[in-house]
């Protein structure tokens, strides 16, 4: 069976960035299943599969075709039972859920007021017209004008993590002994801000910082297989 799966790369096609992308990239793994991956910038992702989709990821699996993060992963769990579980039955599917609500209303606003301008830095340049049109009309506001309060949004981060870090004191993963979707879902956020932009969210020695390394150590070093922005810039 062939698997695509369709992803959004900057100018650098080799570097995928997702947050949502990295979930099922991981997700994948986590299944042990192969997988060809399609680096798309925004502006081709209107042309996939004849218009299939207007964003990613999106995941073609023999004749079945998912897209959104959430649902790609239920369909992996659904589709190849016999393989390591993502969600651990209903109650980590709902868990999950919880968990994909705090990324997106949390720590996705936080980290993209503090890398915006990176982001737009490292788009292809037909795509940086595209990008910077539709974040100012979102924002209200041009891109440099919500990045002027990068400096306090990152000194306010760590504050946003305090439930994740205090849970992590407990356990190694938020799924327990070993990672489920949940732990992916929260990864991709700060793996894009990783790939993205130089500039440091979390702070070494941190609960946090510490299970962030764990997971990007995972499935023979899958996360680290992009380097950071900064350490890519300067090789």
């Amino acid at each position: 069976m062939t698997r695509t799966l369709y992803g959004l790369c900057g100018e650098d096609r080799e570097r995928p960035f997702s947050p949502h992308v990295w979930k099922i990239v991981m997700a994948l793994a986590h299944k042990g299943l192969d997988c060809r991956f399609v680096p798309l910038a925004f502006t081709e992702i209107p042309k996939v599969e004849g218009g299939a989709t207007k964003m990613v990821p999106y995941l073609v699996d023999g004749e079945r075709a998912v897209v959104d993060s959430f649902a790609i992963a239920r369909h992996l769990d659904a589709a190849y039972p016999d393989r390591p579980t993502l969600f651990a039955g209903e109650g980590g599917q709902a868990t999950a859920r919880f968990v994909e609500a705090f990324s997106q209303t949390v720590l996705h606003p936080a980290i993209v007021r503090i890398i915006l301008v990176d982001i737009h830095d490292r788009l292809a340049p037909e795509d940086r017209a595209y990008f910077r049109k539709s974040r100012e009309a979102a924002f209200g506001k041009t891109l440099e004008e919500v990045v002027a309060a990068a400096p306090a949004e990152r000194a306010a981060f760590a504050d946003k993590l305090l439930p994740l870090r205090y849970m992590l004191k407990k356990q190694p993963f938020i799924g327990g002994e070993t990672p489920l979707f949940a732990d992916y879902i929260v990864f991709g956020a700060l793996q894009w801000a990783r790939i993205m932009s130089p500039q440091p969210l979390l702070e070494p020695g941190d609960a946090v910082s510490e299970w962030f390394e764990r997971c990007l150590d995972l499935h023979d070093g899958l996360g680290r297989a992009i380097a950071p922005a900064g350490l890519s810039e300067a090789a």
